[in-house]
């Protein structure tokens, strides 16, 4: 027979399971605008019936209901929402970072404006074709040389400044290193406090919506493969376990280093977590993490040449890739982003990169220009020159600095241009003339005067089909075709922000659809629990008022 305070057990489980929901709606609402948080549930199940099945069991029509319970409170979460979700996040933080390196790519280059280089260049061939006609009068050879002056300043203002962002990407990679290995470690201590948890049968909800905060970070900055380990002894059959956080490509598939082993961030088995550690050859970094430095990236001549180990410290490094471009091409982020804007070396031993490619394209048509012109110029006659009858071929243009730019090498042609000292002391020295005649004997007619047609050679620079880096071209047209290759860059990234941001928020939306809280849903809810909660204290009251009857009122026949 069931005990006479049955009724009551039940009852009592009922307001206790009850209670247990209106809490965790309370949590719910509380942390309605909590980043991160996910609503959560009590997961309601039916005790066990009595009696259990055994020989000794009394014999009773059937088994009875004992009550409800809470099984387990339940955070509401889609693991593959979350994937698409970071996989989109990724593409996102790869695609912001290049626009927003290229938009300030776009702010130095300035054009098409009156102060960019093009219109600076046009203003110094008008200055050449007006000296043509008059290659006598001073004031339009000082036009000439101010012009010439504000093309060399033009070249090395876009250098320097070029070169001043590139370097702030230097100091951006150092910053999103430490950021990185932060998170790395945080991921690994949360990861330890779920699995001491669970291991006891809790659900620690809180915990698990904190690492996925940080996974969601995370991926900003690059490609991650995400891997579940079960805690062990008495974990909950919902405890979500214990992650192994990969490095992956673009493809979702863990990626791997030179000698083929998966290379890995957070051990959740082990409790240890690995970071990077980027250096250059100029200093060693400092080591943020613990366990640090599975990714080396060595710096060499203005670019990045690959992960490899550190050997200031190897035996704390487990992996290495011998190329960045390997890394690049499989994978993507804003590291990877900010490291290609700052440059690395190519597998075939170049430097490339958004500012490097920029900064060699400059110094290219900086120094074929200046040659080019420089080449006219000795050829023609200045002021000086017919005044002495003596042929010296000075040039106009000159680069200053460590190492002088070569055909070879052109590197800082853009930065070091400036204006010969000859053409700076004296504008007679601007060769503007083609007087002599081609056994070079000056007429006595046109002495001190001159043609200006070599003036007029020197304006038609502007129209020389030219070699820059392999490919012919106008001086004009190669710079052209800088702009517009900027230009397609930005436009796509731009657009690549735009399309992968869509993406991104149409993910997180259908995330917030099953985890977000709605304080409409938790209000019914708590209306809901509360009439529930008021039933069953009903119930206890309407077995007291049975249990009464029985004690008090029963028994009185006959008395």
């Amino acid at each position: 027979m069931a005990s006479t305070f049955h009724g009551l057990e039940i009852a009592k489980r009922g307001m206790s399971t009850q209670q247990a929901a209106l809490y965790t709606t309370g949590h719910n609402i509380a942390n309605a605008n909590t980043p991160g948080y996910s609503r959560q549930r009590v997961n309601f199940s039916q005790t066990e019936p009595y009696p259990a099945p055994s020989l000794n069991r009394p014999q009773i029509p059937g088994q009875m209901g004992t009550g409800v319970q809470a099984g387990s409170i339940q955070r509401m979460r889609d693991s593959f929402i979350d994937n698409q979700f970071r996989g989109e996040n990724n593409k996102l933080g790869y695609w912001s970072a290049k626009s927003q390196a290229l938009s300030s790519m776009e702010t130095i280059m300035n054009e098409p404006t009156e102060q960019g280089l093009a219109n600076t260049m046009d203003q110094f061939w008008k200055s050449l074709q007006d000296l043509s006609v008059t290659p006598q009068d001073s004031g339009t050879r000082s036009v000439v040389r101010q012009r010439g002056q504000a093309v060399a300043d033009t070249f090395n203002y876009l250098s320097s400044s070029l070169s001043a962002i590139k370097e702030n990407y230097k100091t951006e990679i150092d910053v999103t290193q430490k950021a990185v290995n932060s998170i790395i470690k945080q991921i690994n201590d949360v990861n330890g406090q779920i699995g001491d948890t669970e291991v006891h049968g809790y659900l620690p909800n809180d915990l698990y919506d904190k690492r996925d905060l940080l996974l969601d970070e995370l991926s900003t900055y690059m490609n991650i493969k995400i891997e579940a380990k079960p805690s062990g002894s008495l974990a909950d059959a919902g405890a979500e376990g214990k992650f192994n956080i990969y490095l992956a490509d673009n493809n979702g598939n863990v990626l791997k280093d030179d000698a083929g082993n998966p290379i890995k961030l957070v051990d959740g088995t082990t409790k240890e977590s690995y970071g990077f550690s980027i250096h250059y050859d100029s200093s060693q970094s400092d080591n943020p993490v613990s366990k640090i430095a599975i990714l080396k990236l060595h710096q060499d001549g203005g670019g990045f040449d690959g992960f490899e180990l550190d050997p200031s410290d190897p035996a704390n490094a487990v992996n290495s890739l011998s190329s960045f471009e390997k890394f690049k091409n499989s994978s993507s982020g804003s590291l990877i982003s900010h490291i290609e804007s700052y440059g690395y070396k190519s597998d075939d031993g170049t430097t490339k990169g958004l500012y490097p490619d920029m900064m060699k394209k400059l110094d290219e048509m900086a120094f074929t220009f200046a040659q080019k012109f420089n080449d006219i110029h000795r050829t023609g006659w200045s002021t000086k020159e017919l005044e002495t009858g003596i042929k010296d071929g000075k040039d106009f243009f000159a680069f200053e600095g460590e190492s002088a730019p070569t055909n070879l090498d052109p590197s800082g042609a853009a930065k070091g241009l400036i204006i010969s000292k000859d053409i700076l002391e004296s504008t007679d020295h601007i060769a503007a003339s083609s007087a002599a005649d081609e056994n070079g004997i000056i007429p006595a007619d046109q002495a001190f005067a001159g043609s200006g047609s070599n003036a007029g050679a020197l304006a038609n620079v502007k129209d020389a089909v030219l070699e820059y880096g392999g490919a012919t071209s106008t001086v004009t047209s190669f710079y052209q075709s800088i702009i517009g290759d900027m230009g397609v860059k930005a436009s796509q990234a731009n657009q690549m922000t735009k399309n992968t941001q869509v993406l991104a928020e149409s993910a997180l939306t259908r995330r917030e659809s099953v985890s977000s809280v709605s304080l409409d849903e938790e209000m019914t809810n708590m209306i809901k629990f509360q009439h529930a909660y008021n039933a069953a204290a009903r119930n206890i009251t309407m077995v007291d008022e049975m249990l009464d009857k029985i004690i008090n009122s029963m028994g009185l026949v006959g008395r």
